[in-house]
């Protein structure tokens, strides 16, 4: 019985040794893909260029 009892203290002081890690686990970087434009023409100008000649327009009139 003391065997047993001296098995099992030693079984529970070597499990709860090798429970953690001291090291970071290892984590993969996530990939973010972004598409690119397929034209070089900027878009973001067509609306103050559209502005602007609305603007000529009413000046004229």
């Amino acid at each position: 019985m003391k065997k047993i009892l001296l098995g099992t203290a030693f079984a529970l002081l070597a499990s709860s040794a090798f429970a953690g890690a001291l090291v970071e686990p290892i984590v993969e970087p996530e990939l973010i893909i972004e598409q690119t434009a397929a034209s070089s023409f900027d878009h973001g100008i067509i609306v103050p260029i559209y502005f602007l000649l609305f603007l000529g327009i009413a000046v004229l009139l």
